[in-house]
């Protein structure tokens, strides 16, 4: 039997170093799934994780959630799921808290939160309520939360001072976070884009598609097909 504390340690560290490559969360995500019988104390661990991280962590960790549900519904362990439904709200306020310090994640979760609804792992009444809490801080998403505004909504320039560390009493990241906040968002954006044009592992399934909208050939058909051919054979000069 694995050493709880170990387990917990190791998850954690997954947590920390999350990106915005799939496989990250995946590997995540089956990390918690092959020790579920710890599943209460590993996802206590996701709630501490969410309230210490950077911001940017945080919407890592947003993304990682849909993947562990997702993952656990299909294993049919259902646990990891009831308690991110139970909990979903203290997830949106620490990964988007009111205090518009995690305003850029507010795009995050309504991302993930119309993912956890189209896997029916949210009800769409849940969804809305929500919704309603994130219009409130969306203000500061619109304006770009990663640059500081003041208090007219204008961008400030970055400061000299050492106490300017906080723009309106909110924790201003710094400027390796943003350039990693760019590059995370880049590469999500490349794989959404990737998704589109993915095509599925459907077979000969949309080509039956396509066939069944297809009429059957009828006597028209031959008729508008013997002209098509004599015209040809006129333009040839063959009659």
């Amino acid at each position: 039997m694995a050493d709880p504390f170990e387990v917990r340690m190791r998850f954690t560290s997954q947590l920390q170093h999350l990106n915005a490559s799939v496989n990250s969360s995946q590997k995540a995500a089956h990390y918690a799934l092959k020790y579920r019988d710890m599943d209460e104390d590993l996802h206590s661990c996701i709630l501490e994780q969410l309230e210490r991280n950077s911001m940017n962590n945080r919407a890592n960790i947003m993304y990682f959630i849909e993947h562990l549900c997702d993952m656990a519904q299909r294993e049919n362990h259902l646990n990891f799921v009831r308690m991110m439904q139970k909990d979903i709200l203290m997830v949106v306020d620490a990964v988007a808290p009111s205090d518009g310090s995690g305003a850029a994640n507010v795009k995050v979760v309504r991302r993930v939160l119309q993912g956890l609804q189209q896997k029916n792992i949210l009800q769409p009444d849940t969804v809305t309520e929500i919704e309603g809490c994130l219009k409130e801080r969306d203000i500061a998403a619109e304006q770009g939360a990663l640059t500081p505004v003041d208090a007219n909504g204008q961008r400030e320039h970055p400061p000299n001072q050492a106490n300017a560390a906080k723009v309106n009493g909110v924790a201003r990241p710094d400027k390796r976070q943003i350039e990693q906040r760019i590059e995370e968002d880049r590469e999500r954006h490349k794989r959404l884009r990737e998704s589109i044009w993915a095509i599925g592992d459907e077979g000969d399934q949309e080509f039956e598609r396509l066939w069944d909208d297809v009429s059957d050939i009828g006597e028209d058909d031959y008729i508008a097909a013997e002209e098509d051919a004599m015209e040809r054979r006129q333009a040839l000069g063959l009659e």
